[in-house]
């Protein structure tokens, strides 16, 4: 509830505040019983006597699954300066409208009241039908008579066993080794349902009943019409002396000093947490997009199976910005890996062969560097030795 100072005009303090102070709006959730509720009150002061009454908005639709699915919920009230009002639940509407034309009873009052001081003449008639004085009920007219009577053209069934019992010994059973009799008394078999009255026709039969033809009720005279009859009653109206108009009620709604949560219940693990008043709707909003919402979509992915995946799927369609954040995350860590390891793009080639040692087209075209004409020579030499080595070895294999 967010509560005004208090209507004597004394300086607000947290001590004096209570469940007593007279409060400017009243928002939020109520259960009792079976009946659940999404309040949202108005304490409106009458400029011209000074009386403060409270104004309610129309009720809002079903909100009962808030009360029992176990999950964090947010609730707001959307109130703007032209005197039209949203109430939301997890940021869906349920209720809007304008505090100027659908709150009970209305903000301005009517312009004419009844007299409090008219009263109806003790000779006024307000009946409009009378029974007849002239009517006399009439002589064969039986208030006895019994509503129903028996079928005296009914007859009993052939296979009516009227002198079967319903209920029979077990023939099954038998009489424990142990009993004794002395001691136990006579052993009596268990009963069971006699198998013959299945169809449930066993027992004396009796005549079914039917509507008595003779059954007239109490007897009492018709209606006529009331010759006196002097019309429906109502005081006379009077000028209203509390009448005003007010055209913008936001602009003299009472201040607002305090916030106070009025709480009172038997049920354990309610909490309440993160209440924020603003004047601004995209404040209120980038608030729940950095509390709530996260909130909610953890609930929604802390669940398990299907019924998860359904619930997150319905969340992601009442919160279309679920998508957006969830391709961010995905696309934003591939393009920092590009930024980080690739650069701009451009390959450094000389880098690239640095680190490789890898041949550049233009290799066979540079002219040698001082000295690899004397290691070429060595290597030739070393090839000739090896193969003259591998023909001595082959001629004296043949030897």
């Amino acid at each position: 509830a967010v509560v005004s100072t208090q209507s004597t005009g004394e300086e607000f303090t947290p001590e004096g505040f209570n469940d007593k102070s007279t409060y400017s709006i009243m928002f939020g959730p109520d259960k009792c019983g079976l009946d659940s509720k999404l309040h949202f009150i108005i304490n409106f002061k009458n400029p011209v006597n000074g009386e403060v009454e409270e104004k309610h908005a129309k009720a809002s639709s079903s909100i009962k699954e808030i009360f029992s699915d176990g999950k964090s919920h947010l609730v707001t009230l959307v109130l703007d300066y032209d005197g039209s009002f949203e109430m939301l639940v997890d940021q869906s509407t349920v209720n809007s409208g304008n505090i100027l034309e659908n709150m009970t009873p209305s903000i301005n009052p009517p312009s004419e009241i009844d007299d409090p001081s008219d009263s109806k003449p003790e000779d006024w008639d307000d009946k409009e039908k009378i029974p007849d004085p002239m009517a006399s009920k009439p002589d064969d007219w039986d208030e006895e008579a019994p509503k129903f009577i028996a079928d005296e053209a009914a007859v009993m069934p052939d296979d009516w066993l009227e002198n079967e019992p319903e209920v029979i010994p077990d023939p099954a059973a038998a009489q424990p080794e142990d009993w004794d009799t002395e001691e136990d008394g006579e052993w009596e078999a268990p009963t069971i349902e006699n198998p013959k009255c299945a169809s449930g026709n066993c027992g004396p039969w009796t005549r079914p009943q039917i509507p008595n033809p003779a059954f007239k009720g109490k007897w009492a005279p018709p209606m006529i019409e009331n010759p006196n009859y002097s019309g429906v009653w109502a005081p006379k109206k009077i000028a209203n002396p509390g009448f005003f108009e007010d055209k913008t009620p936001f602009a003299n709604l009472m201040p607002i000093t305090a916030v106070g949560l009025e709480l009172w219940t038997m049920t354990k693990d309610i909490m309440f947490d993160n209440i924020i008043l603003t004047d601004s709707r995209s404040t209120a909003d980038d608030w729940a997009a950095s509390s709530w919402n996260k909130k909610a979509l953890k609930e929604q992915m802390a669940g398990s199976g299907e019924g998860a995946l359904q619930d997150f799927l319905v969340y992601a369609k009442e919160n279309p910005w679920v998508w957006v954040a969830i391709v961010a995350a995905i696309i934003f860590p591939f393009g920092l890996y590009l930024t980080c390891f690739r650069g701009n793009g451009e390959v450094d080639e000389v880098g690239e062969v640095k680190k490789t040692d890898k041949p550049t087209p233009d290799d066979e075209d540079m002219p040698g560097l001082e000295g690899d004409e004397d290691e070429e020579a060595e290597a030739e030499a070393d090839e000739e030795e090896v193969k003259e080595v591998e023909e001595e070895e082959e001629e004296e294999e043949e030897e």
